[in-house]
């Protein structure tokens, strides 16, 4: 286990690089962020040169590239055109959409694996046709409409939530929210989780089980339901790197101010720094998701087994 460890940490490396390579020409040739520093009026020649040289934008890409890399190990992640460091804007950001990132897995792992567990083991039956029909209806929806829905009829015609989540975004505040971003996800994990479980439930060591005499709780608990996730935990796993990058939509719908709506302003203000520190903490969470989404593979099926 120890060595498969290192041999992932490793394989990382490149991975990391290559990414946050790609990130930094992509942004670097969405257009001139000096220009938008100026407003409507276009920066006089001398106060471009003198932006330029205090951003470090009049040296080659490559050289730019290395130069904020070697920033980056010593926790430097650059100033935003505001004149705010990156890293102060994650820390008022990252906290807001971790927690409500966890609100959508949360709901993905409760909801989805239940509905799925239940229509895998009725499958054909009404319940199996309601909940297939139903899932298909949210893979359907956009989830900016689902999100303005809500938000319409939830805060402003019921009143049961606020139309926008205030500054400090406590957890009761993102359960709305949270459902939105993940409504996409959970339908994936419903339907996984169904397909697993069905296609499990013929397996040999079930009807071993069953012949043992095992009690029906305990085969799907302990047989069937640890076999069915290792395919969902997958998905769940990938998913929380998309969640935190997918929230742009969500953040601007409910006014969360968390890495969603950092990207989007440094998208619009063509803030080189402020995207690329973010995309870049952004790939590293997703990167350190997959290691143990992989050794949790060990733990759903004693039979895995990492040399």
């Amino acid at each position: 286990m120890g060595r498969y460890v290192i041999r992932r940490l490793l394989q990382m490396i490149p991975v990391f690089f290559g990414a946050t390579l790609l990130i930094f020409l992509m942004v670097n040739v969405m257009g001139d962020p000096i220009a938008g520093l100026c407003g409507e009026r276009r920066c006089d020649p001398a106060t471009v040169a003198q932006l330029k040289s205090e951003f470090g934008l009049d040296k080659p890409v490559w050289q730019q590239y290395l130069t904020y890399m070697g920033n980056v190990f010593t926790g430097d992640f650059g100033t935003a055109f505001n004149g705010r460091p990156v890293t102060e804007l994650m820390a008022g950001a990252f906290p807001v959409t971790i927690r409500l990132t966890i609100v959508a897995i949360v709901f993905e792992i409760v909801i989805g694996i239940t509905l799925g567990v239940i229509t895998g083991l009725r499958r054909g039956r009404p319940v199996d046709t309601a909940v297939l029909l139903l899932t298909l209806v949210v893979l359907s929806v956009p989830t900016f409409v689902t999100g303005l829905l809500l938000q319409l009829l939830l805060g402003v015609k019921w009143g049961l939530i606020k139309p926008a989540v205030s500054p400090e975004a406590p957890v009761y505040e993102l359960i709305v929210p949270g459902l939105v971003l993940a409504s996409v996800s959970l339908a994936y994990v419903t339907r996984l989780t169904r397909t697993s479980i069905a296609e499990n439930r013929r397996a040999d060591y079930v009807r071993t089980a069953t012949a043992k005499g095992l009690p029906r709780h305990r085969v799907i608990t302990r047989h069937l339901l640890r076999n069915s996730l290792i395919p969902v935990v997958t998905h769940i796993g990938a998913d929380i790197g998309g969640l935190m990058g997918g929230a742009i939509v969500t953040e601007r719908i409910f006014n969360i101010h968390g890495v969603g709506y950092q990207l989007f302003q440094g998208i619009v203000r063509q803030n080189t720094q402020t995207v690329v520190g973010f995309v870049t903490v952004l790939v590293l969470v997703f990167l350190v998701a997959n290691l143990l989404v992989d050794l949790l593979y060990a733990v759903l099926d004693p039979r895995i087994r990492y040399a």
